[in-house]
């Protein structure tokens, strides 16, 4: 035995926390180790997110800048190469339509759809979704498919 492998004897200590708040005589009592008044010692104390102590927050005093337009449209983009690699995978034969997009993932049930034309299609498929980029439109109907805007 030396002094680099010395332990306590098994089940001597206890690592279930102070406990606070019970009684004078426990050395935790009184204030229960959160100190005399102020904030901080009561009930339900909790800090607001960005809270200097009072001084002016980063984030208010930081100008504000840009604008959100409410009527903007967010379209989620799916390129021709995604529409080929479903058909390479044995997904889609002849027609993708939103529900198809739904269950594979690549679009939610209220998402508005664009086609976009990168990658390469080789395949005809029938692609009815919400808007197409001139490029994708021309590569569908290239391949012989058709390009149905819903």
């Amino acid at each position: 035995m030396s002094l680099n492998n010395l332990q306590p004897a098994a089940g001597s200590t206890h690592k279930d926390g102070k406990r606070v708040g019970r009684g004078q005589g426990s050395g935790k009592g009184g204030t229960a180790t959160r100190g005399h008044k102020g904030a901080k010692s009561r009930s339900g104390y909790s800090k607001k997110i960005g809270f200097e102590g009072g001084q002016m927050p980063l984030q208010r005093r930081v100008p504000k800048f840009g604008f959100n337009n409410i009527n903007r449209k967010e379209y989620v983009g799916i390129n021709l190469g995604k529409l080929q690699e479903m058909v390479d995978n044995g997904v889609v034969t002849d027609t993708v339509d939103l529900d198809i997009l739904v269950s594979n993932r690549l679009a939610g049930k209220n998402d508005l759809v664009k086609i976009l034309g990168g990658g390469e299609l080789k395949s005809k498929l029938k692609v009815s979704v919400h808007k197409f980029t001139a490029s994708a439109k021309a590569a569908i109907e290239a391949a012989g498919g058709e390009a149905v805007s819903l």
